[in-house]
């Protein structure tokens, strides 16, 4: 049975492929930020957010590829009620992580596999993240070590990396923080049968 990763992102990738799942990779054809538009509108909470784009990127790659089972994932990141995207320039991620400094924030995790233009199965977990308090002489220096893939996550972090000195503490584990809730998407799959269980 074909499996079919929607997303270009290179840290889901590798879990997925570190976790011995053979897949393929292919990018949804979605404008996310007007899927995204008309939910905060109408109340629908950071983990609905999420829960809903992936569902979009998995639907859009499934409808084009007949009997293959999708993948779909996103990732939103609240700090209160607010929601924070990916930080468009160096500037952005200073302000942003200046905005997350000493402050708890959640990162909703969600995944959808779909078949066929059917959903098949959702999930969304979330994780706790509280920043230590940043020096902004810190934030500049750290932002000049790692470069433009601050760019690349919703925090202008990457927890896998250099930016785990950024935080004081963490609740919920490093697959939700990276964006793909490996261990109930890999028990989904050992159920559906795409995978040896």
């Amino acid at each position: 049975m074909a499996i079919i990763l929607a997303s270009k992102s290179p840290f889901r990738a590798l879990l997925l492929k570190n976790a011995g799942v053979e897949f393929t990779g292919q990018s949804a054809n979605i404008d996310e930020r007007a899927v995204e538009a008309p939910l905060y509108d109408s109340g629908a909470s950071p983990e609905d957010v999420a829960l809903v784009l992936a569902e979009a990127k998995a639907l859009d790659v499934s409808e084009s590829n007949p009997g293959a089972l999708v993948i779909g994932s996103d990732q939103t990141l609240s700090l209160d009620d607010e929601v924070l995207h990916k930080p468009a320039d160096m500037e952005a991620a200073r302000l942003q992580l200046l905005k997350l400094s000493g402050k708890t924030h959640h990162l909703n995790s969600a995944v959808v596999i779909a078949r066929d233009g059917q959903t098949l199965w959702r999930h969304v977990a979330v994780a706790r993240m509280t920043l230590r308090e940043l020096d902004p002489g810190f934030i500049g220096r750290h932002l000049s070590r790692v470069g433009e893939i601050a760019l690349q996550s919703v925090g202008a972090y990457q927890y896998e990396g250099e930016g785990v000195q950024l935080f004081k503490s963490v609740e919920g584990d490093y697959f939700t923080i990276v964006g793909l809730p490996l261990l109930p998407l890999l028990a989904e799959l050992r159920e559906l049968g795409a995978i040896d269980g």
